[in-house]
């Protein structure tokens, strides 16, 4: 394995890896350059996440012919991408992050090619299998976010993650905006119109994977695995405070993980639900796509200036500014008209606000407790647990609804996001009993 590599004495380095070891400037260069393939990779990657989410539940409605499992869509790519956030990053750990992304990103593109022959063969059960395996792009497009973070310092990680994630605004906003072309496309092929999206997002996908596998060289998490390996081997004295930095790494890895998993089963359980509560109130494909768009656009496009004041005004804060959003966009979503486009846009703007919040003020939180040794196998199960939450999020918002509405289903989603503020006062509340 490449990592094993990266692990031995300098000594025994590759000629080539020895050098970004010895060079400041090339580990420099190195992180600029994966930061503008991974932008390249995620305008693509964004643009295959958006079909599921505009129209994945729309087609098992259209399918089943009932709205009670119109969540299980989502329910299903989001456990496919729980067991693709494990994989991921086993193979990110094991032989870098070229191959753990790209295998996601081609597997995740092969699942919307399968969701299309589903639609076609008019078979529910490969609609479901496809949809779980979609779901490995939808996790290797979040997992793409912490590659830009393995050369970065600890000032930059959070503005690494969020150039990654802004650059998903393009494909991701321009995925919902073509349902209505890529639509009419699939029909003139013989195609049903709701899989057309997922046309998109299989060469989207796969393309993904093909900018990754082909440009991501050198590999920046090996690279930065044999520069942390090289900094330890000359340490002299890490023993004294080991510990400490153990205890202190568990307290910030599961504060980042609640964060991301309470701020993800609120967005999926919202957001999922959106498109079939317009439908059912006289909102056609266009007007869905517009509104999520919008929703997927503020899900990434802030990401930039977020990325800056989680690495300025600090990781705790932007936490809890995640849980406010979350309640505004709740609160805004039961309390609009069903027939008023503006309301739904401004909950869904702020739903995707909040979540955006959420994830960036959460992995850095993450990527600031662990060390390349164990970083990117944490990271992929942090993911699961995300994942999953999606998908507890997805599977249930279709059986609220049907039993009692989208305005609760809103509200509910809104007030579990304020359970973030105790869970921030706590972990800062140890943090000053551990430094006192």
């Amino acid at each position: 394995m490449l990592n094993n590599d990266a692990s031995s004495s300098s000594e025994n380095q590759p000629a080539w890896l020895q050098s970004y070891i010895d060079s400041p400037e090339k580990q420099r260069m190195l992180y600029k350059k994966t930061l503008i393939i991974v932008v390249f990779s995620q305008i693509f990657g964004g643009a295959g996440l958006a079909a599921g989410i505009t129209v994945g539940a729309l087609l098992a409605q259209d399918m089943l012919g009932t709205n009670s499992f119109a969540g299980v869509p989502t329910a299903l790519f989001t456990l496919g991408s729980a067991l693709a956030a494990y994989l991921v990053g086993r193979l990110s750990q094991g032989f870098g992050r070229r191959l753990g992304l790209a295998t996601g990103f081609i597997t995740g593109g092969i699942g919307a090619i399968g969701v299309v022959m589903a639609a076609v063969t008019n078979n529910i059960w490969i609609l479901f299998a496809a949809l779980f395996i979609y779901g490995f792009g939808t996790a290797t497009n979040l997992q793409a976010r912490y590659a830009g973070t393995d050369l970065a310092t600890a000032k930059q990680r959070a503005t690494a993650v969020s150039i990654a994630m802004v650059s998903t605004t393009f494909g991701a906003v321009a995925g919902p905006n073509m349902v209505d072309v890529m639509g009419s496309f699939a029909t003139s092929i013989g195609v049903p119109a709701l899989a057309g999206p997922f046309i998109l997002a299989a060469a989207a996908y796969i393309v993904a994977g093909l900018v990754l596998f082909i440009f991501l060289r050198p590999d920046p998490f090996i690279v930065a695995e044999a520069i942390e390996n090289a900094k330890k081997k000359n340490a002299s004295k890490l023993s004294n405070f080991n510990s400490q930095t153990v205890t202190d790494n568990k307290r910030g890895i599961a504060v980042g993980a609640t964060v991301m998993v309470l701020t993800q089963i609120v967005m999926v359980a919202i957001m999922t639900m959106t498109p079939v509560h317009m439908q059912h109130h006289g909102h056609g494909l266009s007007q869905v796509g517009i509104v999520i768009g919008i929703h997927i656009g503020s899900m990434y496009l802030p990401s930039l200036v977020t990325g800056v004041l989680v690495d300025k005004v600090g990781r705790t804060f932007m936490a809890m500014a995640s849980g406010v959003t979350l309640l505004a966009a709740g609160v805004t979503a039961a309390m609009s008209s069903a027939g008023s486009m503006g309301g739904l846009m401004l909950a869904l703007g702020l739903l995707g606000l909040g979540w955006n919040f959420g994830l960036i003020s959460g992995t850095a939180l993450i990527v600031d407790s662990t060390t390349p040794a164990t970083r990117a196998k944490t990271q992929g199960t942090v993911d699961v647990l995300i994942a999953l939450a999606g998908a507890s999020g997805g599977a249930l918002s279709g059986m609220v609804v049907a039993s009692s509405s989208y305005a609760t289903l809103s509200l509910a989603g809104g007030f579990l996001s304020l359970l973030l503020i105790p869970v921030i006062i706590w972990s800062r509340a140890k943090s000053t009993k551990v430094s006192a």
